[in-house]
């Protein structure tokens, strides 16, 4: 890599670079996750899988009828996810809108959840269409309610229309208010980017301008994170770490509803990014009904059947 990239971010510059990245081969990608997605692992393995895809859970409300009631007891799952056996793991985050950090952040620390980060969506999440300002704002007063980590939404609509600066600006802009505070994770939208070329183009455009995360979707666009658009991100981060020593965390959201879903995006990220990302600081997933499967197939591996769908909580 050009070794004045990550300081020169010029449109100049950042077009000349992007320029450079290989095409994403979408048969090939599109086989090769086919394959994977075919791999079983033993029993052993799938009881490791399961409690690691629950450390990776970013169990998220994002709809207008939330309530501080809803999000307390989301808060209260997120600690203890099945409250008749603590050795089930605490999940990766709680993700709320803005209004709700300061609840969330209350009820985590109040029952003993001081370590689990609340997760803000930011920058007029989920369109991303507002004035700089206010997208500061935004991000600047979740920080201030407690969020450590700020989920922002890029521009698809100036990124599809190739002003990649100003792409940049805005994320190195919501990067500097984080600063050591808060972690960014970058919504790309993929399901609104069209091809893979451009999810991986704005992949790298989002970790050279300083993304913590990378993360595929808002969750309120289809198709969301779909295995091709994983695939191509994960080889991203593999790639940008290998030219910069630098290791991104990427973060799937939307569509992954069941442990067999889960265990594929494990499997992804072990044969793709390599063993390294298999960690919650480094991979995520954005989900909401996933968790009670998760608890659900794990009862199964203990106990050697399902229990009633009453078992786990409606979220």
């Amino acid at each position: 890599m050009n070794s004045t990239l990550l300081t020169d971010h010029s449109e100049v510059s950042l077009k000349k670079f992007l320029s450079t990245l290989p095409p994403v081969d979408q048969v090939g990608a599109t086989a090769r996750v086919e394959m994977l997605a075919t791999r079983s692992i033993k029993n052993e393995s799938k009881n490791w899988a399961i409690d690691l895809a629950i450390r990776m859970v970013d169990l998220t409300t994002l709809e207008g009828a939330d309530t501080p009631g809803k999000v307390q007891a989301l808060c209260a799952k997120a600690i203890h996810p099945d409250p008749m056996d603590l050795s089930v793991p605490s999940v990766g985050a709680i993700c709320v809108y803005n209004d709700m950090v300061k609840v969330a952040r209350t009820a985590l620390d109040l029952g003993g959840g001081q370590n689990i980060p609340v997760a803000a969506v930011a920058t007029a999440f989920p369109s991303g269409r507002a004035s700089m300002e206010v997208k500061i704002q935004d991000t600047k007063d979740a920080i201030a309610n407690g969020a450590t980590e700020i989920d922002m939404v890029i521009d698809r609509g100036a990124f599809l229309a190739g002003k990649l600066g100003l792409v940049s600006d805005q994320i190195r802009a919501i990067k500097e208010i984080c600063g050591s505070q808060a972690h960014l994770k970058v919504i790309l939208e993929t399901g609104e980017l069209v091809t893979l070329d451009n999810v991986r183009k704005a992949s790298y455009l989002a970790m050279l301008a300083g993304a913590d995360f990378i993360k595929t979707s808002t969750g309120k666009v289809a198709p969301a994170a779909t295995a091709p658009v994983v695939y191509v991100m994960l080889e991203a981060v593999r790639d940008f770490y290998k030219m910069t020593g630098l290791r991104i965390g990427v973060k799937p959201a939307g569509g992954i509803r069941n442990t067999k879903d889960a265990i594929k995006q494990l499997v992804l990220v072990n044969e793709i990014a390599g063993p390294e990302w298999l960690d919650p600081a480094l991979f995520r997933i954005g989900a909401s009904a996933l968790l009670n499967d998760l608890l659900i197939q794990r009862m199964k591996m203990r106990d050697g059947y399902y229990a009633s769908p009453n078992y786990v909580t409606l979220d």
